[in-house]
């Protein structure tokens, strides 16, 4: 082994702390990373700061609050958020909440309907064998994956003529339905990984000791997928919750979601960009409390999982 080499290996953190070229690595790794989340974190700030902006600011592209300008509250007092009017009366905010309980309702409950389905069927492809004609499990997997191809303009007649006969139009039934459909195939592909990490020697070990399918699959390998199913979810929510063409095409008047009154508020006069920032920033504030949240739950899943 050249001595080079064998230097390599025996060096202490100590000593490496003090080579220059080890410095300018570190240095280099972590001026990369701060640039990727400045990239990542600065469409946030712009979009959080601009509803503190006036029409003036946002023309002049000022950036740093107290620095630039002096930020104001007109973005919350177009929605009746504001201090002022958050206790009175607004017509605007009862709109704002009930376009936000439809897409929390519709995000939500579109979500887990996709991850219940979707881990049923990825745990069929990754367990047993299928034959459907000439497809193979290979083949039905990638048949469902193949539905996102599809450009959602192609599917909007079908479903506006179907929806008009099923009297789906403008009910939050309807987008669910819809929303479930459209996540799915996402969802299969992840859980089938997922399912298929698992060995098969647990559940052969848990019913011999006597559980049936359904119980080894609900008591032993759920918990151990627990990470990859709080994974879909949570892609789940971000998609259905920032969909916005079939919820414009779909609805009308007593099931329209947040992407819709975000883009109403364009208008012949301009763009309302204070308004429009203040809903993009209740829209994205929920999908960051929800990340936090199932965060731990990721975390936890994996330790049960490992220990199991």
């Amino acid at each position: 082994m050249p001595a080079d080499t064998t230097q390599i290996f025996h060096d202490s953190p100590a000593d490496r702390a003090f080579r220059p070229a080890w410095w300018l690595g570190r240095v280099a790794i972590y001026a990369v990373l701060i640039g990727w989340a400045f990239v990542c974190l600065f469409p946030i700030y712009w979009t959080l700061t601009t509803s503190f902006k006036a029409a003036p600011d946002v023309m002049q592209g000022n950036l740093i609050p107290w620095v630039d300008y002096a930020p104001k509250s007109i973005g919350l007092r177009s929605l009746g958020l504001s201090p002022e009017t958050i206790f009175a009366e607004s017509t605007v905010r009862e709109e704002f909440l009930k376009r936000f309980w439809n897409s929390a309702i519709i995000a939500l409950t579109s979500s887990a309907l996709a991850v219940a389905l979707g881990s049923c069927a990825a745990y069929g492809l990754s367990r047993f064998s299928y034959r459907f004609g000439y497809m193979r499990n290979g083949d039905i997997s990638f048949f469902f994956l193949s539905q996102l191809i599809l450009p959602p303009v192609v599917l909007a007649l079908p479903f506006l003529v179907l929806y008009k006969e099923l009297a789906l139009l403008d009910t939050r039934i309807g987008l669910i339905l819809l929303y479930t459909l459209t996540v799915l195939p996402i969802v299969i592909w992840i859980m089938r990984d997922q399912f298929a990490s698992i060995p098969t020697e647990l559940e052969e070990a848990a019913m011999v000791d006597g559980l049936s399918v359904w119980g080894a699959f609900l008591t032993i390998i759920l918990p151990i997928a627990l990470p990859g199913m709080v994974a879909a979810f949570i892609l789940s929510l971000v998609l259905t919750w920032n969909e916005y063409f079939f919820a414009a095409l779909l609805t009308s008047t007593n099931a329209n979601t947040l992407p819709v009154m975000v883009a109403s508020q364009t208008g012949s006069q301009g763009i309302s960009w204070w308004s429009m920032a203040a809903l993009s920033s209740a829209a994205i504030l929920p999908l960051i409390l929800v990340a936090i949240i199932l965060e731990k739950f990721i975390i936890k899943g994996m330790a049960a999982g490992a220990v199991k």
